[in-house]
């Protein structure tokens, strides 16, 4: 771990791009929607020596989503980038939960639940979750709510 360096400000970040030795770059952005890594992956992704490790669930529509699936070019703030770095994914960590987690938690509750909202995930997943949370605790309200949908709790 001697040459571990843990960047957390920006300035730091943008020192990056003038690296010409390789590094590796790790990010916290899988989807790479926002923050630094949208940089990184603009001034990294066009150089066939370089790889670009997914390491969780790239939701669709997301900049992760088309990298990994193959797009070329990608449009980074608006500028096509050709993909000429090598693209790979190992879907084995999560920054959260999966479902068979979550459904081993809800049954680990004592005591009654009232009411379980999924407000995490692509539409057909979350609302078969909703279906399973329903059917593992029938007396419970399930809110799979729509897009721009408001739930009180």
């Amino acid at each position: 771990m001697d040459h571990l360096l843990y960047i957390r400000e920006a300035a730091q970040s943008k020192k990056l791009n003038q690296q010409t030795q390789p590094c590796i770059i790790i990010s916290a952005s899988g989807m790479a929607e926002a923050g630094r890594i949208r940089h990184h992956l603009s001034r990294n992704l066009g150089d066939p020596r370089n790889l670009i490790l997914f390491v969780g669930h790239c939701a669709e529509h997301t900049l992760g989503h088309l990298i990994v699936s193959g797009r070329n070019p990608v449009n980074i703030f608006g500028t096509p980038h050709e993909v000429k770095a090598q693209v790979a994914r190992i879907d084995a960590f999560s920054g959260h939960a999966g479902r068979s987690e979550l459904i081993g938690y809800v049954k680990s509750l004592s005591g009654s639940l009232r009411k379980m909202t999924v407000i995490h995930g692509e539409e057909s997943s979350s609302l078969a979750f909703g279906q399973a949370l329903q059917a593992l605790k029938p007396q419970a309200e399930v809110v799979v709510p729509q897009p721009g949908q408001i739930v009180e709790f």
